[in-house]
């Protein structure tokens, strides 16, 4: 996993983690679904690199 993707997953995982909680905050259940989104798609990408780096070694 190179240190661009290593970086743009933890984006999208503080990002996604930024909006739910202002959702939360705001009772704005849109937002949180949004920010819980964000999240997943930061864990899910991070879980592909690894699979991905696996798979070369």
């Amino acid at each position: 996993m190179s240190a661009s993707d290593k970086i743009e997953n933890a984006a999208d995982k503080a990002k996604g983690a930024a909006k739910e909680g202002v959702g939360k905050v705001t009772g704005n259940e849109r937002l949180q679904a949004e920010g819980k989104a964000d999240k997943t798609k930061g864990d899910l990408k991070q879980a592909g690199e690894h699979v991905k780096d696996a798979f070369k070694h």
